[in-house]
């Protein structure tokens, strides 16, 4: 069995977070969201994992010679044509059973079982929304078969989205329809999705039934990461008890890195703050500080910090990506990104 995570976007809804390191490496809670995402898979016979990387994919190469020991492929996708596009380049790697997910797509409570259930040649992981406008849908018949996906629907009618997680009896299947669609220039908006291109398999003939997952969380925009950002601290990745800081109040949950610095602040709830990041004489409610970053004098909620960043005396809404440099004392701003 594989697991296939196509992760080749500019993440630019992310940005600036995401001009100097890919969307998949942003951390959440002490990891990556990468890193969370591999977790839910840890059970499961994965064999091999294909990563369809492009902009900065060499960072998400490193990442993963650096902290894991699994047999991984990596295929580039230099044109941005959409999501059947990208499957179809790791064609190669695509024999037998697997799984595609998106990267930034965070699940619990999901049910693995009777995957290769006879007669069915795949599985599609939905949730029900209040508005599925910006995902995609999926209609099904009276015994529960799907017959259509539809990508980026226009009313709210149907709320059963999918949520990013598929089981594939047949890769080969998979990227001959990628290559049909195509083929045959059928996109949406201007792209291959993955949607039209499951269609086409169930035109062809193709079974899948739909299953809804317990927790489904998107890391796709700011607002909906800190979303996902309390949902891990709540959920395992609080810290607190493990790292008393004397001089500091610390309200749960948070995430502090032991090489992190606090001195005379209030952090949390709902604040990680990594490895080698400073924060004094500050307040901080709903903050992702990342690495090396240095905070004094700030009363902060709902802000992301990226690294080796600099905020002095600004009590401010803020979203800053790497290497920026902020000062309200002086009135002045400077960012430097990568």
């Amino acid at each position: 069995m594989k697991l296939v995570i196509p992760m080749a976007g500019l993440g630019t809804r992310m940005r600036p977070h995401t001009w100097s390191r890919p969307k998949p490496l942003l951390p959440l809670a002490g990891r990556t969201m990468l890193d969370h995402i591999l977790d839910r898979f840890h059970d499961l016979p994965i064999q091999n994992y294909v990563f369809i990387v492009g902009w900065l994919g060499e960072q998400v190469e490193a990442h993963c010679e650096r902290h894991y020991d699994i047999p991984t492929v990596f295929v580039n996708q230099e044109r941005m044509l959409g999501q059947a596009h990208a499957i179809w380049l790791a064609r190669d790697h695509l024999e037998g059973p697997l799984f595609l997910m998106y990267v930034d797509t965070l699940f619990d409570d999901v049910d693995f079982s009777a995957l290769d259930q006879e007669g069915l040649d795949g599985i599609i992981f939905t949730k029900e929304v209040e508005d599925p406008r910006r995902f995609g849908i999926v209609e099904t018949d009276s015994d529960d078969y799907a017959i259509r996906l539809i990508e980026k629907p226009d009313t709210k009618e149907n709320r059963t989205v999918l949520m990013g997680l598929y089981y594939f009896n047949d890769g080969a299947w998979l990227a001959e329809a990628c290559h049909e669609l195509m083929e045959r220039d059928i996109k949406t908006k201007g792209e291959y999705y993955l949607a039209d291109a499951v269609t086409l398999m169930i035109e062809q003939g193709a079974k899948f039934r739909t299953r809804e997952v317990g927790v489904w969380k998107d890391t796709g925009k700011p607002e909906t990461t800190f979303e996902t950002h309390r949902y891990l601290l709540e959920h395992g990745c609080d810290n607190s008890h493990l790292a008393p800081r004397p001089g500091a109040v610390v309200i749960p949950p948070v995430f502090v890195h032991p090489q992190a610095i606090i001195e005379r602040s209030v952090i949390g709830p709902y604040v990680s703050i990594e490895r080698g990041a400073r924060v004094r004489d500050s307040i901080l409610r709903d903050v992702l500080v990342d690495e090396d970053a240095e905070l004094e004098a700030v009363l902060l909620r709902q802000s992301i910090v990226g690294r080796w960043t600099t905020l002095a005396g600004a009590f401010n809404e803020v979203n800053l990506g790497d290497n920026s440099s902020v000062s309200t004392a002086t009135g002045g701003i400077n960012t430097d990104e990568e």
